[in-house]
């Protein structure tokens, strides 16, 4: 699995998206860091749309806003882009077991640092089982007009 990550986040979970990206350094990922880089506020769709863009090309990405809706639906806009927001470690593990998320979604007003950056551990080490998932995933991959 490719080490590469993008990152990108709105203001509202800027500290989030800091957290997170030290925890990924310090695991050895290769990070690019989208964006937003200040608490300033500003516009989800941007950052988000960056993201799926530069994941549609290679790696994965964590994709952060204040609640973590608005970036996903954003993001599962663009073809071959499986996005999941995620709340607990189970949501993280499944979206990559079941449904082979290239994108984990988080909301910085919902979860803390701490509970992101233990989700993207386990999101990170979880393997895609095929199989099954892969027919269930196989019936939507194509609808994606991006």
């Amino acid at each position: 699995m490719s080490k590469k990550i993008f990152l990108a986040t709105d203001h509202g979970a800027f500290e989030q998206k800091e957290s997170v990206k030290k925890f990924l350094i310090s695991e050895g990922y290769d990070v690019e860091d989208l964006g937003t880089y200040s608490t300033e506020s500003c516009h989800y769709p941007e950052y988000a749309i960056a993201l799926a863009k530069a994941v549609q090309k290679e790696g994965r990405g964590v994709l952060l806003c204040g609640s973590g809706i608005g970036v996903s639906m954003v993001a599962n806009k663009f073809k071959g882009i499986r996005a999941a927001l995620c709340h607990t470690e189970d949501d993280a593990r499944l979206s990559r077991e079941h449904n082979n998320s290239n994108v984990i979604c988080f909301g910085g007003r919902i979860s803390n640092s701490e509970e992101i950056i233990a989700m993207t551990k386990i999101w990170l080490a979880t393997e895609f089982e095929g199989g099954r998932h892969k027919t269930r995933i196989d019936m939507f991959s194509d609808l994606g007009e991006n």
